[in-house]
């Protein structure tokens, strides 16, 4: 695979919650060097390789300069790790046992992430 110049954070602009985290992110300094690619805007096509959109909506996903595909908390750690607020927590949650705990913990923010979904719909509605 061809060597990338930034790491890519993959988003659902389609989603209230997700729109909301990114645009969070995207406000802190080092931001501007990292490619946003919102994944509502492929048409369900693959948006990387190895990466197809279903998989893409399901989880949250990076792909950093090397080529190598990170979802869940692991992507969390990569994305930190390039945000000068955020770097030490990244560079932190890549090793154990912190690495195990931030994928657990995104795991269980899966399972409750419709119900967030939906309260921050109706929040944006109202």
């Amino acid at each position: 695979m061809k060597k990338l110049e930034n790491l890519i954070v993959f988003f659902d602009g389609a989603c209230p919650l997700c729109m909301r985290e990114i645009a969070f992110y995207r406000r802190r300094k080092g931001a501007e060097e990292i490619v946003w690619k919102d994944i509502s805007q492929t048409g369900g096509v693959d948006v990387a390789p190895g990466l197809s959109a279903c998989d893409a909506r399901a989880r949250f996903h990076v792909l950093d300069e090397k080529g190598t595909l990170y979802s869940g908390g692991d992507a969390f750690a990569r994305l930190w790790a390039r945000l000068p607020a955020f770097r030490a927590a990244g560079l932190i949650a890549q090793r154990q046992p912190f690495r195990w705990m931030l994928n657990r913990a995104y795991d269980f923010f899966l399972r409750v992430r419709p119900q967030l979904q939906s309260l921050a719909s109706r929040r944006l509605s109202a």
